[in-house]
């Protein structure tokens, strides 16, 4: 199996591609990158960070692999920093994506009920289209509302009212970080169309990375021929225990989970 990713790298944080390069890898199957982006660090709390968009380099990486003949059986998109990039995105799917494979969209957008700076309407307009290629949308709960066009936060109600409306767009859909009195859950809808939803015990704070780790895993799980559900119980077990140990080990969340040390239980999982 190979996977291309098509993310950012944050040199420091622990996400987006230095998070699914080796999660990934670590589950067994080839991951192939396309940097989106270069930053010194990810925005998620940094200040002075640097940033070097990459958008001219694609056309020579893809016709380099164009003349390598490469095809890919999984296609996973993350952060896109422009509506020109996601038209990009869009090509590269129907160029490079083998017949029968998968395309996964992680729509990075935004979080706490807010986009990240420089996207607008008209990028979650865009990004709109290119969940209605894919396979599998992996939304946080505010992303989930941009697409879904709901009021920010979702309760169990509005999630289900959620994934009715991102059903429309893609097979299946698939909402994290739902919070609630009760935990905190990921909302997704089966290949059958029915409702379901995997809940663990909410940890108070905001935890870089975690999107990337949960999204990582669950691709690696789904190329090793794991079922969509068994996919999404190791990837947000996976994540729920990248969190609890950070919430007891990492002073400052800025610099990301320490997805490290629980790759080893999450591989015999995937591996029993």
């Amino acid at each position: 199996m190979r996977v291309l990713a098509i993310n950012d790298i944050s040199c420091v944080g622990k996400c987006s591609l230095t998070a699914a390069l080796p999660i990934i890898s670590a589950c067994g199957v080839e991951c192939t990158v396309l940097p989106t982006a270069v930053l010194s660090t990810h925005t998620g709390g940094f200040e002075g960070y640097t940033f070097r968009d990459l958008t001219d380099d694609f056309s020579d990486i893809l016709a380099h692999w164009k003349k390598l003949g490469l095809k890919f059986d999984y296609i996973y998109s993350g952060y896109l920093g422009s509506i020109h990039q996601i038209e990009l995105v869009s090509s590269i799917k129907n160029q490079f994506l083998k017949k029968g494979g998968v395309f996964v969209v992680d729509p990075v957008m935004g979080d706490s009920g807010a986009l990240y700076a420089g996207f607008s309407e008209e990028y979650v307009g865009k990004m709109r289209e290119l969940c209605k290629e894919a396979d599998f949308i992996l939304p946080n709960m505010t992303e989930a509302c941009y697409l879904a066009d709901l009021p920010y936060p979702l309760d169990k109600t509005s999630a289900n009212q959620a994934l009715d409306k991102l059903a429309l767009l893609c097979p299946i859909p698939v909402i994290t970080g739902i919070t609630d009195s009760s935990g905190i859950s990921v909302f997704f809808k089966d290949g059958l169309g029915n409702t379901r939803t995997l809940s663990h015990e909410n940890t108070e704070g905001f935890f870089c990375g975690a999107g990337d780790a949960f999204a990582s895993a669950f691709i690696g799980c789904m190329a090793r021929g794991k079922n969509v559900e068994e996919a999404i119980r190791l990837a947000s077990n996976f994540a729920a225990a990248c969190i609890r140990r950070s919430a007891k080990e990492v002073p400052d969340k800025r610099f990301g989970l320490p997805f490290e040390a629980e790759l080893y239980p999450f591989l015999q999982k995937l591996n029993g």
